[in-house]
């Protein structure tokens, strides 16, 4: 049977979960040993994300008022209602106090990376996400640590470091955005450049299959070894995939945002930092440490699953409205 770019997109979602189903066979069975798997994750979002931004348009990238909105809107949600939420449900849940910290660290830092391919899978503006990425980045940088210090206190907010949130963002973003903008320009002039474009289109499906293979391979085994002390953050990240489109579809209603800008608004708020987060709950010394960097990969696993649902719920629970 000859497979198809198309008969793979229509696909993607039984192929994302055979991935998770391996992955999670991969971390559970080695164990220890599926954690080097680990190192190549962020090339192979690199790489994911390079195949989604040869796809959008980049040499045509909106700009205006409707930019201006949804980045109004980002900021209020990301930075303002979520960190409310956070707050209630870091305190409700029963946890131990590193195991907090990781669920507080992981949740008040929204996604820079893989969120522009989720959103464009679940029939958001994955142009208008990628250019709102910089000041994501730029605000979280401010803003974790003065809601760490109102959340926890004075000495979780200091270890939040700058280094690992701006190494992500020029590995995962700038550098693939680079490359997809460079391969956009030579498919414009020569038969060469079209060829590698159109390559690049076979790599999200295939690319997101990997990076969730690894993602889940890598670090399911960590979750698993603290599945006691972590435990009841599950429920709580299991509510924060609901409570974060929850908290965007309001504000997508007072900005008058389209239907396309509401689903990548409520994509962002359901989407966490949690890759470029992990080194920051690891600074936390001895056992503290790998109960806080289990916690943030136990939100990944949780999070992944709820991806999967976004992507067929997103569409159906925002429409209509006009174009942002």
């Amino acid at each position: 049977m000859r497979i198809t770019r198309e008969g793979l997109e229509r696909r993607q979602i039984a192929v994302y979960a055979a991935a998770l189903l391996v992955g999670a066979a991969i971390g559970l069975t080695a164990g220890e040993k599926a954690e080097p798997l680990g190192v190549v994750v962020s090339p192979a979002l690199a790489l994911l994300l390079y195949g989604m931004f040869t796809q959008i348009p980049l040499l045509e990238l909106r700009q205006g008022r409707a930019q201006g909105r949804f980045a109004a809107g980002l900021l209020l949600v990301n930075f303002v209602l979520v960190p409310l939420a956070v707050l209630a449900l870091a305190w409700l849940a029963p946890l131990e106090p590193a195991v907090r910290f990781g669920l507080c660290l992981v949740l008040l830092a929204p996604c820079i990376d893989y969120v522009v391919v989720f959103a464009q899978m679940g029939r958001g503006d994955g142009k208008l996400m990628l250019a709102s990425t910089p000041l994501l980045m730029l605000a979280q940088l401010v803003a974790l640590p003065l809601w760490l210090w109102l959340i926890l206190g004075r000495e979780a907010a200091a270890l939040v470091e700058a280094g690992p949130i701006v190494q992500a963002f020029l590995l995962l973003v700038a550098a693939p955005l680079v490359l997809a903008t460079l391969t956009q320009l030579a498919a414009r002039r020569s038969r060469a450049g079209a060829k590698a474009l159109d390559a690049a289109a076979w790599l999200p499906v295939p690319g997101m299959a990997a990076a969730l293979l690894l993602i889940v391979a890598s670090q399911a085994g960590t979750a698993v070894r603290h599945l006691d002390a972590i435990g009841p953050a599950i429920p709580a990240y299991a509510a924060f995939l609901l409570i974060g489109p929850a908290l965007a579809w309001p504000i997508a209603r007072l900005l008058r945002l389209g239907a396309e800008a509401s689903r990548t608004l409520a994509f962002s708020a359901g989407t966490r930092n949690s890759l470029v987060v992990l080194p920051l709950a690891l600074a936390l010394p001895g056992e503290a440490g790998r109960l806080a960097a289990a916690a943030v990969v136990a939100q990944k696993m949780v999070e992944l699953i709820g991806e999967l649902v976004y992507i067929r719920v997103m569409p159906r629970l925002f429409r209509g409205g006009r174009r942002a």
